[in-house]
C-alpha cells in the first residue's frame, strides 16, 4: 500500500431516492452539472421510479461516510436485442474519493441489481464535457446507442448502452 493511503472500506448500500443522503448527493452532482455545463440536469425525475421493482438507488458508504450513488429506473426506449431496459441516472462519486475505482463499482453494482430485476439492457445518457466518464463507459463495454430523453438532440450529448449478462462477475 501506498506510504499515507488510508485503508477504505466500501459498503454498497441500497436507499430510497427520498433519503436525505441520496438528496444531498444528488445535489453534488446536479452542481457539478452548472459548473460543466451551465445548468442542472433537466431530465424529469419521479422518486417513486427508482424504488423496486422498478428501479433503485444505490449509496457507497467508504469508512461509514457517503461517497458516491447510482440511480436506475425503467427506460421507456426501445431495445434491439428485445427484453426490457433499465437506464443509469446519477452516477456521482465525491472528489475525495475519486480515481479509486469507485464509480466502476457502482457501474458494476448497479449492472448486477439491473440484470437481477430482469433487465436485458442498461442505456444512460451523459455529454461531452464528461470525458472522465465516457471514458469510464466504453473500459466497461458501453457502446452508442439510439438517443433518448431530453438530450436526445442536444449536442455534444453522448447515448450509450450495455447488453446485461446474468452471470455474476
Amino acid at each position: 500500500m501506498e506510504p499515507g493511503r488510508r485503508t477504505e472500506r466500501l459498503d454498497v448500500r441500497l436507499h430510497d431516492y427520498a433519503d436525505p443522503v441520496v438528496a444531498e448527493l444528488v445535489e453534488e452532482v446536479q452542481q457539478e452539472y452548472v459548473v460543466r455545463y451551465g445548468g442542472r440536469d433537466d431530465t424529469p425525475v419521479v422518486p417513486a421510479q427508482f424504488r423496486p421493482p422498478d428501479g433503485l438507488v444505490l449509496v457507497a458508504w467508504v469508512d461509514d461516510e457517503p461517497a458516491g450513488c447510482v440511480a436506475i429506473r425503467r427506460a421507456e426506449v426501445a431495445d434491439p436485442v428485445g427484453g426490457p431496459v433499465a437506464e443509469m441516472k446519477r452516477l456521482y462519486v465525491r472528489a475525495a474519493h475519486r480515481r479509486n475505482g469507485l464509480a466502476r463499482a457502482l457501474v458494476r453494482a448497479a449492472e448486477d441489481a439491473a440484470a437481477t430485476a430482469g433487465y436485458a439492457r442498461l442505456v444512460l445518457e451523459t455529454g461531452s464535457r464528461q470525458p472522465e466518464s465516457i471514458a469510464l463507459y466504453a473500459a466497461e463495454g458501453y457502446e452508442p446507442v439510439a438517443a433518448f430523453g431530453v438530450y436526445a438532440g442536444a449536442p455534444g450529448a453522448r447515448h450509450l448502452g450495455k447488453v446485461l449478462r446474468r452471470s455474476p462477475r
